[in-house]
């Protein structure tokens, strides 16, 4: 570009300029002082893309190699954590059902409301509880599996049972009703696997019985590991069976808990091959938190970077043109994708020391690794739509997303307050009739399954009729949320973000009111080693580094 060709400007341009703020009229004039020209030429190059940045002073991209190299790094760490995760998963689960066919007699798989089953009469609850005995004490000839018992302290067997029975008051017969039941204190006998035991099952009183709880340890240990060149793990499972009689309604409810608890397993003579695979591993997820540190250490600059630059920026606005710079202005310096790297790579390093701990048998938590190494993963592959960002016909979404984004907040705020409403009226009216709207929960994920089309037949079907005024209030109650819902407040949300993509489809140009793009837009030649005497006219980028495209 010549320089009579670089002092051109269109008109248009000018009159924007004046017509956005007073301010800058002046800002055309050729009588710029050294520091206004510097000052401006570190905003053009604050807001290039890295490509600009290498062809304007030959900067390297490190954070851009560095978030590709981290992309593959955190995802294969993932795909090797979920495939551990999956096991020990598999592994309670399957236990859990097994242990249900071994200690329930007569179990034949859990009902439609969570209940194991239940039992009607007293014979049944004899049968049941000895049975679950009598199988926990010839464990190791009715198994299939790898368990062993638990010794307490005397060297016992750890089985307990507690029973749980309202405080027996003086009887007082009034229209046959057994007023001793009516004190609702509730007293408490426990007992071990001894000769006690046996008088206190026989001694239940069904009349003032509350529940019976049958609790004892196994241990067990997951050798599939093996397969997968990993260490085992040993496992510790305290089983509850509850016979629960709260409500005194004829049934007695059956549960069968098992908590387990992984544990080290000591003694262990551990192979060569088991033992160079889990130095690999723990290699791997250090160089995965170097990697995330360099990260999060450039980002960390860049944002201290971009905050001395604004506080320049707005210090050299007051000096001048005596004008403060708005905080919308301020904020343009801050770039919400580095944020969310730094987010991500904390969680990342985070995740990394619980998942080495976790592969050395120190730590257990493996719900809490998941999350944050599933979240942070997240996060890096959002963060690639960032660099996608910088060509115009691949940045559709983003754009479409950060304009609409206000928009959709303000019109699901609105919505939400009627979707609470449905929500509280559905759970009082049908919650005592409809499976699906016995509690708070349940009842939003059956009006958001509904508002997708799911699952709407059932809905209507399984109500219990009860009444006509219950079934005509639940037929309202239906009809009119799918309709307002489906066909109107849907209709609204996606017709909000076709607007904002059919907006930014058919703009060619993006008007830039921000007084930094005012400022630094005007033209400044930079001293580029690649290209010498090219001048950089590159538009302001908004929060997360993206320009409206020209599709």
């Amino acid at each position: 570009l010549t320089d009579h060709e670089t002092s051109e400007r269109t008109t248009s341009e000018r009159e924007r300029e004046s017509l956005l703020h007073p301010h800058f009229s002046a800002l055309s004039s050729p009588d710029m002082t050294s520091e206004e020209n510097n000052l401006k030429a570190d905003l053009r190059f604050f807001f290039m893309s890295p490509c600009e940045k290498y062809r304007a002073r030959c900067q390297l991209p490190w954070k851009l190699c560095l978030q590709l190299l981290k992309i593959v790094l955190v995802t294969t760490q993932l795909v090797l954590f979920g495939l551990s995760n999956h096991l020990v998963a598999s592994f309670k689960e399957e236990n859990s059902l097994a242990f249900k066919h071994l200690f329930l007699k007569g179990f034949q798989g859990a009902r439609e409301d969570g209940n194991s089953f239940a039992v009607y009469n007293r014979q049944d609850v004899y049968d049941s509880m000895f049975y679950a005995i009598n199988q926990y004490l010839q464990l190791h000839n009715v198994t299939v599996g790898n368990y062993g018992y638990v010794q307490d302290e005397n060297n016992l067997t750890a089985l307990t049972v507690c029973k749980q029975l309202y405080v027996k008051s003086p009887p007082v017969p009034s229209e046959n009703v057994n007023r001793s039941i009516i004190d609702s204190r509730i007293e408490t006998a426990a007992s071990v696997l001894t000769v006690s035991l046996v008088f206190l099952l026989y001694c239940i009183g069904f009349f003032r019985l509350v529940q019976i709880e049958i609790s004892f340890r196994l241990k067990g240990i997951d050798l599939q590991a093996f397969q997968y060149n990993e260490l085992p793990d040993c496992y510790e499972f305290l089983i509850t069976i509850t016979f629960d009689n709260t409500v005194h309604s004829g049934i007695i409810k059956i549960f069968l808990d098992s908590d387990a608890a992984i544990q080290e397993c000591n003694d262990w003579d551990i192979s060569d091959s088991l033992s160079k695979s889990s130095h690999y591993i723990l290699i791997f997820d250090v160089f995965i938190m170097l990697i995330c540190l360099m990260s999060l250490i450039l980002c960390t600059r860049s944002i201290i970077l971009a905050i001395s630059l604004q506080k320049r920026f707005a210090s050299f606005f007051l000096r001048k043109y005596n004008f403060n710079v708005c905080l919308s202005d301020r904020l343009e310096f801050l770039n919400g994708w580095y944020i969310m790297i730094i987010i991500s790579d904390t969680m990342t390093i985070t995740g990394s020391i619980m998942k080495m701990e976790i592969t050395v048998k120190n730590l257990t938590t493996y719900d809490i690794c998941s999350i944050l190494l599933g979240t942070s993963t997240l996060f890096v592959w959002v963060g690639v739509i960032r660099y996608l960002g910088y060509f115009q016909k691949y940045n559709v979404l983003i754009l479409t997303m950060g304009v609409a984004f206000p928009k959709v907040l303000r019109f699901c705020c609105c919505a939400g307050i009627i979707y609470l409403g449905y929500t509280f009226c559905g759970w009082i009216v049908l919650g005592p009739y409809h499976a699906k709207f016995e509690n708070l929960s349940t009842v939003a994920e059956c009006l958001f399954s509904l508002v997708n089309g799911d699952d709407m037949f059932a809905t209507f079907a399984e109500l219990q009729e009860k009444s006509n005024l219950l079934w005509l209030f639940s037929r309202l109650y239906l009809y009119s949320f799918i309709s307002l819902f489906i066909y109107m407040i849907l209709s609204l949300f996606i017709a909000l973000i076709q607007d904002t993509y059919e907006t930014i489809k058919v703009s060619n140009t993006f008007i830039q009111n921000q007084k930094v793009y005012l400022f630094y837009v005007t033209v400044t030649r930079f001293t580029s080693p690649t290209a010498p005497g090219v001048i950089f006219l590159h538009p302001f980028r908004p929060l997360f580094d993206i320009q409206h495209p020209s599709l």
